[in-house]
């Protein structure tokens, strides 16, 4: 960074000594000797490596860009480092950044070969299908398009995506996976790197860089066979922060420890403030995602922060084991939002092996700001000798502040459209007073039906719940709880337990969806509320994993005890441990399939 201190100070100092076109500039007998061809050669000579210096300069006088000034020094640092990593906030353009500076190197570096990779192909092809036609109307001067050979390809469905530069130079995309395969190159992209195979880029993507771009002054004698005047190649890392269980944060150490060691890798960090300042981004829509009682704190912390997450000490439930089990790429809706789906890909159709749970911990009402109630979907399917259930989180709902009869419709609702067997209520607080409504016939007056009246399976004859047993026809279709020290101890062990084991999945992260569904025709048509609702079960699953990171085991010489943090929740842990409970219960059933069984048998009351 030394070098571009007081860079435009220097401007024209530098501009006003460069090449055989400096007025003052007095020539020997040698220089007057040489033919007006030659003089254009070394004034272009000159100029070239004035630009190669100044990339941002070149960007501004020959493309007729204006620039921010993070992204001039950005533009140096890439020019003048082997290696680069930024970690960006949403919002700050760094693939557009990165776009212009490949544009820069392969007008100034004719044959220079570009490689771009990402976790997912269409991420990587924005840069070209994108990033550089915004640049080619952006410029003021025209000289890009020039630069060009033919037209961009724009079509995201091409096989071999590319820029092709009259020059020699290009630019191809590529999919991170083992089978990616290209010509040589000099200049290495990843974009989103944290989310591509470390080995894919060990043993595939960096073998590219095998051999350095050869200009045609190397075949003379002075210069051939001598390693000082060979290309180094470069690499540029891109992508957000992430949990530091991800290689993307031993990436980043390693280059802090070659930056501070003096070595040419460099690696910054860009907040969201940057953006601010910068007036790419609006302030009060970000101050207003900031105050929201559902912000993922977490995802805000790494992605809009800039700042790596790993959980505690002293944390019960581990980031890397919760993000192993994140597998499943769509959730169950609910009616309303069924019906705005129009994908072909099948979405889960409950099969004869199946039983779906909703799971409900109830807040209570005016109590904690923090407070929830929670609604989750849990299904479990029989594995293929019957003897055991696999668990998967397939939706999940909150509320906050809503009266016990609208809570008790909302789950009436839900066991309808989820095609639930069984409803698992936490009886406790305001739980007993959701239970007293659904215990009577309940009458939607949205959906014009009536709700048959459930009661408990498990505490049907305890006098409190007996006293709100008022309907004479009913089914025995949930499952009550009354959570004691030795219960959570309990639900925690079982839940860490089906973690570990892989036994119980989560919903895919709500970024990597997005990336499906923004290129689904039907989906770019629904309003942002509608798509805003498509999304919840994934923005639901992340709060649930925020949740559950945050907890901490207390000491104690019997139990588990987990405490939330002050200000945080674990609604939505509960939730979800609860349902997990009930069908280890339900499993047990499974396993004295020999013996006529009924779960009544085999429940502990609390």
């Amino acid at each position: 960074m030394a070098g571009y201190k007081n860079f435009e100070v220097n401007r024209n100092k530098q501009k006003n000594t460069v090449g055989v076109f400096d007025r003052k500039r007095k020539f020997n007998k040698s220089s007057d000797n040489i033919t007006k061809s030659e003089k254009l050669m070394q004034g272009v000579a000159a100029w070239a490596a004035f630009y190669l210096s100044r990339p941002d300069i070149f960007a501004d006088e020959y493309l007729g860009l204006s620039l921010k000034p993070f992204q001039k020094i950005l533009l140096y640092c890439m020019m003048h480092y082997n290696y680069t990593a930024l970690f960006a906030s949403r919002g700050l353009g760094k693939t557009f950044l990165t776009a212009l500076f490949c544009v820069i190197i392969c007008i100034l570096k004719p044959g220079t070969k570009i490689v771009i990779a990402a976790g997912q192909k269409g991420q990587a092809m924005k840069i070209v299908t994108e990033k550089i036609p915004e640049l080619m109307n952006m410029s003021k001067t025209g000289m890009l398009k020039r630069e060009i050979k033919g037209s961009i390809r724009t079509s995201m469905n091409t096989d071999d995506p590319n820029v092709e530069f009259l020059n020699g130079s290009w630019i191809k995309v590529v999919a991170a996976t083992q089978g990616a395969r290209s010509a040589r190159a000099n200049l290495l992209i990843l974009d989103e790197f944290r989310m591509i195979d470390p080995k894919i880029y060990k043993n595939v993507l960096r073998r590219f860089l095998a051999s350095s771009r050869q200009p045609a002054y190397l075949d003379k004698p002075e210069y051939k066979n001598k390693q000082e005047y060979l290309e180094r190649n470069k690499e540029i890392f891109l992508t957000s922060c992430f949990y530091k269980f991800n290689w993307s944060y031993e990436r980043f150490k390693v280059f802090k420890k070659s930056m501070l060691n003096l070595k040419k890798y460099f690696v910054c960090g860009f907040p969201y403030q940057v953006a601010i300042k910068e007036n790419l981004v609006n302030k009060e829509q970000l101050l207003d995602e900031l105050a929201e009682d559902d912000i993922d704190e977490i995802g805000w912390h790494m992605e809009m922060d800039t700042l790596f997450f790993g959980e505690s000490e002293k944390a019960y439930f581990k980031t890397e084991e919760i993000q192993d089990i994140k597998v499943l790429q769509f959730p169950v809706y609910k009616k309303e939002i069924q019906e705005l789906v129009k994908t072909k890909k099948p979405f889960h159709k409950k099969s004869d092996n199946e039983i779906r749970i909703l799971s409900c911990d109830i807040a209570l009402l005016g109590g904690d700001a923090n407070d929830s109630s929670v609604f989750t979907l849990i299904s479990g399917k029989k594995s293929k000798n019957g003897t055991k259930y696999k668990r998967e989180v397939l939706n999940m709902e909150s509320f906050q502040g809503l009266h016990p009869e609208t809570q008790a419709l909302i789950i009436r609702r839900l066991f309808d459209d989820f095609e639930c067997d069984y409803i698992v209520l936490d009886r406790q607080g305001n739980g007993i007073s959701v239970y007293a409504y659904l215990c009577r016939k309940l009458y939607d007056p949205e959906r014009k039906i009536e709700y048959q009246a459930f009661i408990s399976m498990n505490e049907k004859n305890d006098p409190k719940l007996e006293a709100f047993h008022m309907e004479d026809e009913y089914e025995e279709r949930i499952f009550t709880i009354s959570a004691t020290e030795e219960f959570n101890s309990d639900i925690a062990l079982d839940l860490k337990d089906k973690i570990t084991n892989k036994r119980i999945s989560f919903l895919i992260s709500k970024n990597d969806v997005r990336e499906h569904f923004v290129n689904e025709p039907w989906f770019n048509k629904l309003s942002i509320e509608e798509q805003v609702q498509l999304l919840n079960p994934y923005v639901q699953t992340q709060l649930l994993e925020n949740e559950m990171v945050l907890l901490e085991r207390l000491d104690h010489p019997k139990y588990v005890k987990l405490k939330e943090q002050a200000g945080k929740r674990k609604d939505r842990y509960v939730s979800v441990a609860y349902g997990n409970h009930f069908i280890s219960l339900k499993e047990r059933e499974l396993s004295k399939s020999n013996r006529s069984y009924d779960i009544d048998d085999d429940l502990v009351y609390y």
